[in-house]
């Protein structure tokens, strides 16, 4: 996937809540919609932010330099791959918590349809193979009822942090900005989520 200013401009909007789009969340479909858009949201949300950020008036100047924007990639699908881990346990989690939804196998289901979706779609394989290591690790491990409010996000908080293209001894300074930039993005999409489920078919 071939990234642009163009591209850029785009996913530097502001966060938007997801009302406009899901009325409400009443199936794993719709559950599978969501972890896929907002994880590909917030995580180009938070890498292109960053590195505007960081980067200022120059910014325009790296985005055509191809070398530059192959680093913006492997980050982006590393960034992706850990957000969709994180996000579909906190969801999955909540529904089992909240919503008496006992069908945890449907995490997994759901996170290989996405991730091998993706793999088709350029995902590198060292990204795919991080990602499912991840997931099937924790899925052996994972306490269902208490795993949605034990900062379910710390995994794709940190791979922002450690995969952004920027100098080392800059993102040093920037580690607690650049976490909690991702962690109150992901704050949003945990309320939405709570409130989206609220007819959610458990059965």
């Amino acid at each position: 996937m071939k990234l642009n200013l163009k591209d850029l401009e785009k996913y530097l909007l502001p966060l938007k809540r997801v009302f406009s789009k899901y009325r409400q969340i009443k199936d794993t479909d719709q559950v599978k919609k969501f972890i896929q858009e907002q994880s590909s949201l917030v995580s180009q949300l938070t890498l292109y932010g960053y590195l505007k950020t960081r980067m200022g008036a120059k910014h325009v100047i790296m985005f055509e330099d191809k070398d530059y924007l192959n680093s913006i990639n492997i980050a982006k699908w590393h960034i992706y791959a850990a957000s969709l881990v994180d996000c579909t346990f906190f969801c999955f989690s909540y529904l089992y918590k909240e919503r008496n939804f006992s069908k945890t196998e449907e995490a997994n289901r759901i996170f290989f349809e996405i991730l091998n979706t993706e793999k088709t779609n350029g995902m590198n394989s060292e990204a795919y193979e991080s990602a499912t290591k991840e997931f099937n690790s924790r899925y052996q491990k994972i306490n269902w009822t208490s795993h949605c409010d034990s900062e379910p996000f710390s995994y794709s908080s940190n791979a922002l942090y450690y995969w952004a293209p920027i100098a080392d001894e800059l993102k040093k300074l920037d580690k607690k900005i650049v976490l909690n930039s991702m962690l109150l993005k992901w704050n949003n999409i945990q309320t939405d989520f709570k409130k989206l489920t609220i007819n959610f078919n458990s059965k």
